[in-house]
């Protein structure tokens, strides 16, 4: 859907082209704005004097170089209203859903992240069920972190069960380079839930092209600040995957003869990445805006220029891994960290809660010495046997992805694994906290 206005200018005669792009002379067009090539999408990427070059979203194959580029005189648009609640759009923000046009007010997409001065430190807790986040890792509103996860890893499971669970107001899917079978599956776990009234989602699938997914990330967070700033409600956004759009990247800026950087990727990578995650906002007001993404590692390589620049702009990281020793995928305690944790534990969870966690993770670490220990021909101690049982049962029991209770549940549960398996002076937590929760022997 492309409105035309009076007095377009049509321009005929293209200088240059390449997989992705098509470069002619134009005056008077703005970076970011939108046109159509030979009735295709597309979008100005570079400026040079009145050279102007564009993004072709579905590729430039079969483009004549006589075709016609109509510029829009805009950048892209979205429509918004409570409208969008329950609805799947495209990365152009059009129905595929098949349902009709949102009607509502038209927002550019891309705008500039909001002003410092009107920021405030991140401090609502936001409860996930996942105890592997809620009790190692506590997120906080208005905080911006990654999931590390490999290829194979259910890390859109994780995604879609943090959507269903997390104590938010709008939950905001970005989709890019979705599988047909993912687009489904998180079509039907958000309708087969009754929670599709509070869920909006921008889709780029593999039948796509994947240009289009440079969109998806400034879709989802164009309908993301409407909610937080207009309506004053916590809004969660998920996008995955991030490493398939920083792909996209790569494809127009490589085709555009710029030299890349590490890993083939353009030298813009970190402000391509940061522009995006510093959306993430806790406003006075009480709207916020909390961005969980996903970042694919190929064969687990967190120094990839993608997982890299990542961690330099995000609030630590969430890191997935198969733990062979119950089967099930985790979230790795010594591999995640979520920095801004302290804010709200112990505070807006209960007393004890900061102890417990550090005491777990002491003796889960002791678990892993002595699993070495065990690997190199060394006996164990009772001690080091009993870590090794305490690990495993701490992974299954609360690590597990598929674990889905509340925090003070979680809470009870270590406890419960603490006096099984330790004495009081071997957990060493405060006197008080095991005056009241111990229950052991």
């Amino acid at each position: 859907m492309m409105e035309s206005q009076a007095f377009q200018k049509i321009y005929t005669q293209l200088i240059n082209m390449t997989k992705a792009t098509v470069t002619l002379k134009a005056k008077g067009v703005g970076y970011d704005e939108m046109a159509m090539v030979h009735g295709r999408r597309a979008q100005v990427v570079k400026l040079m004097g009145d050279l102007v070059t564009l993004q072709v979203f579905a590729g430039t194959e079969g483009i004549p170089t006589n075709a016609e580029v109509t510029f829009l005189g805009r950048p892209p648009q979205l429509k918004v209203s409570e409208e969008l609640g329950g609805r799947f759009f495209d990365a152009y923000g059009d129905p595929i859903d098949g349902g009709p046009q949102v009607e509502g007010e038209i927002r550019d997409i891309g705008s500039p992240s909001v002003n410092p001065v009107r920021r405030k430190q991140p401090s609502q807790l936001i409860a996930t069920g996942i105890a592997g986040i809620d009790l190692n890792n506590s997120l906080v509103s208005g905080q911006k972190i990654p999931f590390f996860a490999d290829p194979d890893q259910p890390y859109n499971q994780v995604m879609a069960n943090v959507a269903l669970r997390a104590k938010a107001d709008k939950i905001i899917l970005g989709g890019m380079g979705l599988t047909n079978d993912d687009y489904l599956f998180f079509k039907n776990v958000f309708q087969n839930a009754g929670e599709l009234d509070r869920i909006v989602s921008f889709v780029n699938t593999t039948e796509n092209p994947p240009v289009e997914r440079l969109l998806v990330p400034d879709m989802a967070l164009t309908a993301a600040e409407y909610f937080a700033v207009d309506k004053n409600e916590s809004v969660l956004v998920l996008l995955t995957d991030m490493t398939l759009f920083a792909d996209a990247l790569s494809i127009v800026s490589n085709r555009m003869d710029q030299i890349p950087s590490k890993d083939s990727m353009p030298g813009s990578l970190y402000s391509d990445l940061a522009r995006i995650y510093e959306k993430a906002v806790q406003f006075p007001s009480g709207g916020s805006i909390t961005i969980i993404a996903v970042t694919t590692l190929s064969g687990g390589d967190i120094t990839h220029a993608i997982p890299d620049n990542t961690g330099y702009i995000t609030e630590g990281q969430l890191f997935l891994r198969r733990d062979t020793e119950i089967g099930k995928v985790i979230v790795d305690p010594f591999r995640s960290l979520s920095r801004l944790k302290q804010l709200v534990i112990g505070k807006q969870t209960r007393a004890d809660h900061p102890q417990v966690m550090n005491a777990a993770i002491r003796l889960y670490a002791d678990a892993a010495n002595a699993k070495t220990k065990l690997e190199n021909g060394f006996d164990l101690t009772d001690y080091d046997e009993r870590t090794l049982a305490f690990a495993k049962a701490y992974s299954d029991k609360l690590l597990a992805i598929d674990v889905n209770v509340d925090t003070d549940t979680m809470l009870n549960i270590s406890w419960e694994l603490l006096g099984k398996h330790f004495t009081k002076a071997e957990v060493g937590i405060k006197q008080e906290f095991v005056d009241q929760y111990w229950v052991g022997e």
